[in-house]
């Protein structure tokens, strides 16, 4: 494989970057082999909760595709908690950063504040303010977020509940400008 030539960004050359767009493609169609990967480590954890990680993130995504959702809200109902097990506290930002060039606004929203909008119905059990989601009110997705959590997400920790193996193609050139 041909690779650039420099040592640092400030040594670079045209011909280096186009080099390195070349192989672009060739990283983006890693993409959702990556991302099942992340999900597969998901499936070793239960994290204390009633089901694993993995299956509560099939369950999410299950129940929106269930109802209708389209596509792309599904793969962000079943990447919403892919961060989970690298980096607990700020697991939104992770997944919302992987959606962020494939995703709608509202979608992109809904997956970087799921965990402060879920907060509303367990925070109070261990101090902190239930009603941080607040802070969001004026936001056009507020209400979108809202329901993606007491439908789908907050439900979604039921042993007996029955997932659909889902996920592939959605990050295969779909990227949207920034």
């Amino acid at each position: 494989m041909t690779r650039a030539n420099f040592t640092s960004f400030q040594e670079s050359t045209r011909e280096d970057w186009a080099l390195i767009m070349d192989h672009l493609p060739d990283t983006q169609n890693m993409v959702a082999d990556n991302a099942l990967h992340l999900l597969r480590l998901l499936a070793s954890d239960h994290g204390g909760f009633p089901v694993t990680r993995l299956e509560h993130s099939l369950q999410t995504a299950t129940r929106a595709q269930r109802d209708g959702r389209d596509d792309e809200y599904v793969v962000c109902a079943l990447l919403h908690d892919i961060g989970d097990t690298l980096a607990p506290y700020n697991h939104p930002y992770i997944a919302s950063t992987m959606v962020k060039p494939f995703a709608s606004e509202a979608n992109h929203f809904m997956v970087a504040q799921h965990g402060i909008f879920q907060g509303y119905y367990f925070w109070h059990h261990i101090g902190l303010d239930r009603n941080a989601r607040e802070a969001f009110r004026d936001s056009p997705h507020f209400e979108y977020t809202e329901e993606f959590c007491a439908k789908y997400d907050s439900p979604a920790f039921d042993p007996d509940y029955r997932s659909e193996p889902l996920v592939r193609s959605f990050f295969a050139d779909r990227r949207r400008p920034q």
